[in-house]
């Protein structure tokens, strides 16, 4: 008898483990944000929860304390960047070009709780860019992916050794970006990989010198 209730116990758990989606450490205030971000997101800007995750674990590790996102659309992987340059005690600049997606950014992250982490800037990143001082440790790519290559030469330059640039949509969206994939896989300053945290991919590169 004590094994049949153990054993229902444990299947009602494991029914509401898989009921429910883990949080990864999130308050129910970042969770919540997110979750609204998503069911808002009729366009598909926002990257998948998993690549989020990955982005938020790669700042963190990495130590970043200077991060970069062009193409910030409403602020969902801004907020996953923010959390891990929280862990690294780093600040973020996310760049979008739509003025309302922008106002949309800034509004979220502040309601995450990630105001003093994340900085959102409305405009075009070509010509916001240059104004930012300093060096990038990582580099979020996820804009127009025709105009990946461009952004390539106006970030590399700024990217400290070591720095890590990663640009979304390497495998669902490779034709766009080939003149970008071509460079960043030949390039002697840099080793690249693919990486799927989702069925999307994204290009990792690391900065050798």
């Amino acid at each position: 008898m004590l094994y049949v209730v153990v054993s229902a116990l444990v299947l009602a758990l494991v029914a509401s483990a898989g009921a429910q989606r883990p949080t990864g450490g999130l308050t129910s205030q970042v969770d919540t944000v997110l979750r609204s971000i998503k069911a808002a997101d009729r366009e598909q800007l926002a990257v998948s929860e998993e690549d989020g995750r990955f982005l938020r674990v790669l700042v963190a590790a990495r130590g970043a304390k200077s991060v970069l996102e062009i193409g910030g659309a409403s602020g969902y992987s801004a907020i996953w960047l923010g959390l891990g340059a929280r862990e690294s005690g780093g600040h973020v600049v996310t760049i979008e070009y739509d003025p309302q997606r922008a106002r949309e950014a800034a509004a979220n992250v502040k309601t995450a709780g990630l105001g003093d982490v994340v900085r959102v800037l409305r405009g075009d990143a070509f010509t916001e860019i240059p104004k930012l001082e300093g060096v990038f440790d990582v580099v979020f790519l996820d804009a127009w992916k025709r105009d990946y290559k461009r952004f390539f030469d106006l970030v590399y330059p700024r990217m400290a050794p070591g720095g890590v640039l990663v640009a979304h949509n390497a495998r669902n969206k490779a034709d766009e970006m080939k003149p970008f994939l071509d460079t960043i896989h030949a390039h002697p300053g840099l080793f690249t990989t693919i990486v799927s945290p989702s069925g999307e991919g994204m290009s990792l590169s690391y900065k050798t010198r």
